[in-house]
């Protein structure tokens, strides 16, 4: 870890940690990010379940436990995504600490992640519309989770061989 004293007038700059790959991760920036991340995982939830209740009359389903599925609800929907996005968050911060290629991890986890949400809802007897309307929901939530947290990690990172 290396400090500069700042030019005089200046704020402290926010500490950065170097990683085993040489790359420069500003922690603050990241989670600064992954915090606005989760608000907007958490709006595009409650803008996912307005438009397929609201708009289509076609209820989201989300697992409830022991193999069980129920309509979900804003504010629980909301906060799972707001929780998944500072997940995200977490897991990206750790890679970019421990990993050598941090990003293309990243984006792999993501995708299967994607990919795990989206088949998810097929697997239950429910009404075709729902397992479509939950999938979409979920996957939307899940890419804008991984886009915003993959272009705030861009941000937060410096690679000083570069």
């Amino acid at each position: 870890m290396s400090y500069q004293q700042p030019p005089m007038g200046q704020p402290d700059p926010v500490p950065e940690s170097n990683t085993p790959s040489g790359l420069s991760v500003n922690a603050g920036r990241l989670w600064a990010g992954g915090v606005a991340t989760a608000v907007v995982a958490g709006l595009a939830a409650v803008v996912g379940l307005l438009v397929c209740r609201g708009v289509f009359d076609i209820a989201v389903l989300v697992p409830s436990g022991g193999g069980r599925w129920d309509v979900a609800s804003t504010i629980p929907y909301a906060a799972l995504a707001f929780g998944a996005a500072l997940l995200a968050t977490a897991l990206m911060h750790l890679l970019l600490l421990t990993t050598p290629r941090p990003r293309l991890f990243f984006g792999w986890i993501m995708t299967l992640v994607t990919v795990i949400v989206g088949v998810l809802p097929f697997t239950i007897d429910a009404e075709l519309e729902e397992q479509v309307a939950s999938a979409a929901v979920g996957v939307l939530i899940v890419i804008v989770i991984a886009s915003l947290v993959s272009g705030t990690a861009d941000r937060a990172v410096r690679d000083p061989g570069a």
